[in-house]
């Protein structure tokens, strides 16, 4: 994916690797498919939410897919390592699907699952009915995002603020959406899915929940937020000292008295 912000690197990878186990029960506790379902996973990425997904569903058939072959290359070691045998790994666009492949036939997969991809897109509308082609009718997609706008924290400064902000604009640049979360509803339904649910998922941190003080704040968030500092500083959307500041200041909420909270957002829709 050439306009993901975050990057390739080994520490993007892990930082992967840290969201999708602690959002794990948020995000995935209820995405069950029937014995023999076949899922198509749009956008699997290194297999971080492949191997929770085909976990949790042992019975069921996925059919994950990414454009990148080194990000897959790493998709089918996680799914090796984790002994599981209900997922075939193919290298596809989401915007140009293989109609001469009966993989990617029309109303093809009983079910469709997206996760954290949509942000990255400039056209998320044209994704969702690229993919409306290969889901049977009365099958279901399930779509998950975030929104960087339902970020807060205690205590929060400026410059906290700022950092953040500074990812939000660098996604827009590239053609992105760091603040998709809020729009799933209108953008499944102009898609032509039928009866759009969206459930916020809201992860809320305190001290009272130190695995979430580590493995949401520190090394979901605010390592998303870091990984971007070059970025904004050469694009002059701040100036060196303030970004040190501003993750200062996100730190400090993870501290004695510090509080984050965040929203996801989990959408399901029908093809009629």
């Amino acid at each position: 994916m050439k306009n993901y912000v975050h990057g390739y690197s080994t520490i993007e990878a892990d930082r992967l690797q840290d969201q999708a186990e602690t959002l794990a029960r948020l995000l995935h506790a209820d995405v069950r498919y029937p014995v023999g379902a076949t899922v198509l996973e749009a956008g699997c990425g290194t297999g971080c939410q492949t191997v929770i997904l085909a976990g949790h569903n042992p019975e069921s058939h996925f059919v994950s897919l990414d454009v990148s072959p080194s990000s897959l290359l790493k998709a089918e070691e996680a799914v090796r390592s984790a002994g599981l045998t209900n997922v075939r790994f193919e290298q596809a666009d989401i915007f140009n699907l293989p109609v001469d492949d009966e993989t990617f036939a029309d109303a093809t997969f009983d079910h469709i699952f997206v996760c954290f991809v949509l942000e990255h897109l400039s056209d998320p509308l044209g994704a969702l009915q690229c993919l409306k082609r290969v889901l049977k009718k009365g099958g279901t997609i399930t779509v998950i995002e975030g929104d960087h706008g339902s970020f807060y924290c205690h205590p929060e400064s400026p410059e906290a603020r700022r950092t953040v902000d500074c990812l939000v604009s660098l996604q827009a640049m590239l053609g992105g959406d760091s603040l998709i979360g809020r729009k799933l509803y209108p953008l499944l339904h102009e898609a032509g899915f039928y009866r759009p649910v969206v459930s916020p998922q809201m992860v809320y941190v305190d001290g009272s929940r130190p695995e979430l003080i580590e493995g949401f704040s520190r090394n979901t968030f605010i390592a998303m937020v870091r990984g971007v500092r070059q970025q904004a500083i050469s694009a002059g959307l701040i100036d060196e000292a303030t970004w040190e500041r501003g993750i200062r200041a996100l730190e400090a909420a993870t501290g004695p008295g510090g509080t984050f909270c965040y929203t996801f957002f989990k959408a399901v829709a029908i093809r009629a």
